[in-house]
């Protein structure tokens, strides 16, 4: 009797089956429905003649059908490492522990790292392919490496555009594409002289930053690294408070009152896990925050 689960979600790479352990590629010969983007299906080799579901835009579209599956022999493939910055838990979360197994292959955080020669346990890797870029601006500053998934090609080039902006215009970029296929490619630029064009996705963004206004690691940032119209807690107060406050993993800030929101701001970068309401009743202040 076979007691296996019905759903195994798979690593999956640029290589595409050739990039699987022996294993995997069992197990997906043996798949009653493949899952995955268009551009993972596209990758099957022309002898797989499991059926295939093709998952559409925007992601959560697809959970409702796809959970439908139940009962079949269904293979998920999933970028990489589904479990870092990847599809795995936000299908797993629907799911109970007996219901799935995973099988991950090479992060794209593995692959450029092992690219660009970088040590990843010292390289700052951040999933901003849905997230605001302001999360890059505590980690920029002289000898950081930074790896950042995209959204998309044109990302790229908001990137470059924000490090002029904040002052890093002479950071190094290597932009990354389609990484271990026969279509990889890695091209450099500086922030300040961004010009690739025809970025292809899957891609990663490699930044080395140049010497600029690098924030403190500790509590009290500069009042310039806001945007205010004087109504804000100086840096000395603002330390204090922040030191008093004494944030703590999954804490919840109420910042009543919030004006340039310089509170709310450095209380949410020391930790990921903090959420702050900053509340702020002049629309001209809010519109700054």
């Amino acid at each position: 009797m076979d007691n296996a689960p019905w759903l195994t979600i798979l690593g999956w790479g640029e290589d595409g089956p050739d990039g699987l352990t022996a294993t995997s590629a069992k197990i997906l010969q043996g798949a009653e429905i493949i899952a995955g983007a268009t551009r993972h299906l596209d990758l099957l080799p022309p002898d797989c003649n499991a059926a295939r579901f093709c998952w559409p835009v925007p992601f959560a579209a697809g959970l409702e059908p796809f959970l439908a599956l139940r009962g079949k022999k269904v293979v998920l493939l999933a970028s990489g490492d589904p479990f870092w910055f990847g599809a795995g838990t936000s299908i797993t979360q629907h799911l109970q522990p007996e219901e799935w197994r995973a099988l991950p292959g090479l992060s794209s955080f593995s692959l450029a790292a092992a690219a660009l020669g970088w040590p990843l346990e010292s390289t700052q890797c951040l999933g901003l392919h849905a997230a605001p870029l302001e999360r890059l601006r505590p980690h920029l500053g002289l000898n950081k490496r930074l790896l950042i998934t995209l959204k998309d090609g044109a990302m790229a080039q908001k990137v470059a555009q924000y490090l002029c902006n904040v002052g890093f215009e002479g950071a190094e970029l290597h932009v990354l594409e389609r990484l271990a296929g026969p279509h990889q490619k890695i091209r450099s630029t500086r922030a300040d002289g961004f010009n690739l064009e025809n970025i292809e996705h899957p891609a990663l963004l490699a930044i080395v930053p140049s010497d600029g206004p690098a924030l403190p690691l500790a509590n009290g940032w500069p009042d310039s690294a806001f945007s205010h119209d004087g109504q804000i807690t100086k840096r000395p107060v603002r330390a204090l408070t922040l030191s008093a406050l004494d944030p703590k993993p999954s804490d919840v800030l109420w910042d009543l009152g919030g004006g340039s929101g310089s509170i709310s701001l450095e209380w949410l970068a020391s930790d990921t896990t903090l959420t702050a309401f900053c509340i702020e009743q002049n629309p001209d202040r809010v519109s700054r925050i």
